[in-house]
């Protein structure tokens, strides 16, 4: 274990080093900005719309019972900007681009494409690495934005549309702007942006770790997406210490 985090935080390390050479691999950060911006947009739609859904509908009878139906903007608000968007969203890039990343790597050194890189003087670091590192680290934050105003929409049509709730489409808006501030988002955001360095460099480091064909591909990926969405959680927790402080 202690082994593999020290490969993962070398291969951060390495990474960092060689984004002055980021503008030459411009055309393959696009190309997996593309692909892990606009071709997860759908789903992160539809996820975060029925999140911000689920809470007002959790939350919203229980607020009305007790007097407090005003505070349901408040608290869809407050929790999908701060947790379940960046949380979620990452989870499902883990599975979606994390799995992808490692499967495509890993695909590379069994079959040895890795080494011909380096035989042919290309640093895998720099050629494989460094342009899926710098387009998830942007692509998840601005996905996070997204989600975070479509869950906003999403309570928001719950809250007026349900019997049991029944809030004005305004009064749900105002008070959301009453507790949601900008601090708030851009929380959400720099955790997604530092969720976005989890997935790609674990991603990235379980992919040029794997061994034994075919087989070794399949266990890159599952270890890829499971210590991406554990060391998500861990920092999630850790991340949301230090910015109530």
């Amino acid at each position: 274990m202690f082994e593999n985090i020290g490969e993962i935080f070398l291969l951060f390390w390495r990474t960092l080093l060689s984004l002055p050479l980021a503008w030459r691999q411009r055309q393959k950060v696009f190309d997996q900005f593309f692909e892990i911006g606009n071709a997860s947009l759908l789903m992160v739609c539809v996820l975060s719309f029925f999140i911000g859904a689920v809470i007002a509908l959790q939350t919203g009878p229980v607020l009305v019972e007790r007097g407090l139906a005003s505070a349901v903007g408040g608290i869809v608000g407050i929790s999908m900007a701060k947790e379940l968007a960046p949380v979620m969203m990452a989870i499902l890039i883990a599975g979606r681009i994390g799995s992808a990343m490692a499967a495509e790597i890993g695909s590379m050194r069994v079959y040895q494409e890795v080494d011909a890189l380096r035989t042919m003087n290309i640093n895998p670091v720099h050629y494989l690495v460094l342009p899926r590192l710098i387009a998830i680290a942007v692509a998840l934050p601005m996905l996070v934005v997204f989600a975070i105003l479509v869950g906003w929409l999403g309570g928001a049509v719950v809250a007026e549309t349900n019997s049991h709730i029944e809030i004005p489409f305004q009064a749900f808006w105002a008070n959301l702007r009453d507790v949601v501030e900008l601090k708030d988002v851009a929380n959400g955001v720099f955790k997604s942006f530092c969720f976005a360095l989890i997935i790609g460099v674990v991603s990235c480091h379980q992919g040029l770790a794997t061994i034994g064909g075919p087989r070794g591909i399949g266990r890159s990926v599952t270890k890829a997406v499971v210590n991406s969405i554990v060391l998500i959680v861990i920092f999630d927790y850790v991340l949301t210490r230090v910015l109530l402080k």
